[in-house]
C-alpha cells in the first residue's frame, strides 16, 4: 500500500496500467502498489503527456476541467481576476476550474471590427501586434473608412484598430485646417496683348470631406487649375491699364466666380490676392517713360501757375503804387534798403532830394 499526500490547490490523476482511474483533490490518500500518481497545480494551466480526448472521458476529471478551444479565425484572451495574463491562439487549452476567477474573451478575426472588450491598452501588447492594423487620424484631419472599396463612415480625430485579414480597409484623410494655394509665375495676355507675369494666392479650407475624398480625384489639384483657369480669364478681359488700376478687386473677383465649383470639390475659398505682377522689360522702360512725362508736365504745368499767380500778384502791386503816392514812396524805400545791401558807398551829386534821384535812375522819363 502507497501512502500520497494532495496538497491543498493540487490535484492528482491516479493510472494503473495506463489508464486514468480517478482524480484525487486535497487531502491523504491510501494507494494501491500498482497505481501511479501524477499531481497538478491546479493554478496553472492543465498540460499532460498523455492523450487529451482520453483523459477527458473520464467524468471526474472532465467536470474539474474548462476546455478552451480557438478556432483559425479567432483570438482570445484569457483574463484572471480582470488582468490579462495571455493571448490565446489557434489551438486547444485546458485549466483547471474552481481556483482561480478566470475569463475568456473570443474575436472573430474575420470581421474588421475589434470588441470593446479589447481596450487601447489590450492592442498595443506585442502578442497582438502582428494581428491588428492601426489608423491614426490626427487632430487637424477627419478620415473616410472604405471596406472592401465602400464607404462604411466618417471618422473623427483619433486610433482606431482593425483586425488583420483578407478584408481590405483603407483610411482617407483629408487636412480640414486652413491651407494656402501658391499661383506663381503665371504667364498671362492682357485683352491689349501685354505680355505679363501674375502671381497669385488662395486661402481655402476642405468642408465636404466626402466630396473632397470620394467624388473628387486630387482635389487641391483640380482647385489650383481651376484658379489657375479663372484668373486667366478674368486678366484677358482687361487692358494692362485696366489690370493696374483694378488689381486690388481682380482676386476678389475671381473668387466670387468659382464658389461654386470649389463648393462641388468639398472645398470654400476663404481668401484671394494678387500678389505680384511682373511687366517685361521693355513694357516696364515704356511705363517708366510715361510716368516721367506725366511728372515733367505736372510739373510744368504748377510752374506756370505760379508764374501766373506772380505776374497777377505784380499787376495788383503796381495798381496800388500807382493810385497811393505813400505806398510808392515806401516802395523805393525797399529798392534803397536792397541797394545799400549790395554797395558800399553811394555818391549823389546835385541839389535835388535823394529820392528824387534814385526815383530818375529807376522810373523812366515820361514822353
Amino acid at each position: 500500500m502507497t501512502i500520497v499526500r494532495i496538497n491543498a490547490y493540487k490535484a492528482g490523476l491516479v493510472f494503473r496500467n495506463g489508464a486514468l482511474k480517478k482524480v484525487l483533490r486535497e487531502g491523504l490518500y491510501f494507494l494501491s502498489p500498482f497505481d501511479r500518481v501524477e499531481v497538478y497545480d491546479m493554478t496553472q494551466p492543465f498540460t499532460s503527456r498523455h492523450d487529451l480526448n482520453l483523459l477527458l472521458k473520464n467524468a471526474g476529471l472532465a467536470e474539474a476541467l474548462e476546455v478552451v478551444i480557438v478556432k483559425d479565425n479567432e483570438i482570445a484572451v484569457r483574463f484572471e481576476d480582470g488582468i490579462v495574463k495571455s493571448i490565446l491562439t489557434v489551438g486547444k487549452y485546458v485549466f483547471w476550474k474552481g481556483v482561480v476567477n478566470r475569463n475568456f474573451v473570443t474575436a472573430d478575426t474575420n470581421e474588421i471590427r475589434i470588441p470593446a472588450e479589447f481596450g487601447p491598452a489590450l492592442l498595443q501588447r506585442r502578442e497582438l501586434v502582428q494581428f491588428i492594423r492601426v489608423y491614426t487620424v490626427e487632430s487637424w484631419e477627419k478620415g473616410l473608412l472604405l471596406v472592401n472599396g465602400k464607404l462604411e463612415q466618417t471618422l473623427e480625430p483619433g486610433n482606431y484598430f482593425f483586425w488583420k485579414n483578407d478584408t481590405m480597409v483603407a483610411v482617407l484623410k483629408a487636412d480640414m485646417r486652413q491651407v494656402q494655394l501658391e499661383i506663381a509665375g503665371q504667364e498671362l495676355l492682357t485683352r491689349d496683348k501685354a505680355s505679363l507675369r501674375l502671381s497669385m494666392f488662395a486661402q481655402y479650407r476642405v468642408k465636404d470631406v466626402e466630396k473632397a475624398l470620394t467624388e473628387n480625384k486630387d482635389f487641391e489639384k483640380q482647385l489650383y487649375v481651376l484658379l489657375q483657369l479663372k484668373l486667366r480669364e478674368f486678366v484677358g478681359k482687361l487692358t494692362l491699364d485696366e489690370l493696374l488700376d483694378r488689381k486690388d478687386g481682380v482676386a476678389d473677383a475671381v473668387r466670387s466666380t468659382i464658389t461654386a465649383e470649389a463648393e462641388a470639390l468639398g472645398t470654400v475659398i476663404l481668401n484671394c490676392g494678387i500678389r505680384d505682377i511682373i511687366l517685361p522689360g521693355e513694357v516696364k522702360e515704356i511705363m517708366n517713360r510715361v510716368l516721367v512725362a506725366e511728372k515733367k508736365a505736372q510739373a510744368n504745368t504748377i510752374m506756370r501757375r505760379e508764374e501766373t499767380a506772380s505776374t497777377r500778384s505784380l499787376l495788383n502791386t503796381a495798381k496800388l503804387m500807382e493810385e497811393n503816392q505813400m505806398l510808392f514812396r515806401l516802395k523805393e524805400m525797399e529798392f534803397v534798403e536792397k541797394i545799400a545791401e549790395k554797395i558800399n558807398t553811394i555818391s549823389v551829386s546835385g541839389n535835388s532830394q535823394l529820392s528824387d534821384q534814385l526815383r530818375q535812375l529807376f522810373v523812366p522819363e515820361q514822353k
